[in-house]
């Protein structure tokens, strides 16, 4: 359904998870959003041979056919950098929920379609603890009410309307400009037919 994310849950309790954890500085070199899934949380997912970690959540199963993460205080701090955006959609991540986000973490998120709903402490930390279930559990992120429900628990989440409105109808701000392209070549017309009268003068 459109407006609902839905899928398997993985706890990811850390706290302070910044951009450099979720898309590591060495694989900013691409000139393209392609191949960022392999530097999704590098660091955490693979040693320094480049053989995976068994402890990571998210190479285990169930939680490695994950969509959504459950996580600590603070993610998406650090750098601007969109890529932590891009590599964590291109691993296969529809949302992350917690108790609040980095400012530029969370727009680059809604340009991204990468939904972050925020919730208490008390719903998170009741979440992660459901999300760590032996054999998972799936979580359903309904954007549209604003509600997550997993297992009995069916709990209300914050979001922005303009957030909200751009995950629903798949928005982002060049979109959104290019609807208004028409009246913005018309403006610089004026703007230039102005200019032109202005040199006769």
């Amino acid at each position: 359904m459109p407006g609902t994310v839905t899928g398997l849950a993985a706890p990811l309790a850390l706290t302070n998870v910044d951009t450099d954890v979720i898309m590591p500085k060495r694989f900013l070199i691409t000139i393209s959003r392609e191949g960022l899934a392999d530097g999704a949380f590098a660091d955490l997912r693979f040693d320094d041979t480049g053989n995976i970690r068994p402890d990571f959540i998210l190479n285990r199963a169930p939680w490695s056919d994950a969509t959504i993460l459950v996580v600590g205080d603070n993610f998406g701090c650090g750098s601007s950098r969109e890529h932590a955006v891009w590599g964590m959609r291109q691993l296969g991540i529809d949302a992350c929920i917690g108790t609040g986000f980095a400012g530029i973490f969370y727009d680059n998120a809604r340009k991204n379609g990468l939904a972050l709903p925020v919730v208490s402490a008390e719903a998170r930390d009741a979440f992660l603890q459901l999300a760590g279930s032996e054999n998972g559990v799936g979580f359903s992120v309904d954007i549209r009410d604003r509600t997550i429900r997993a297992g009995e628990m069916t709990i209300p989440f914050s979001m922005d309307d303009a957030t909200r409105y751009a995950l629903i109808h798949g928005a982002d701000d060049t979109r959104d400009t290019l609807a208004y392209a028409d009246a913005i070549q018309a403006y610089e017309d004026g703007l230039a037919d102005g200019m032109r009268v202005s040199v006769i003068k």
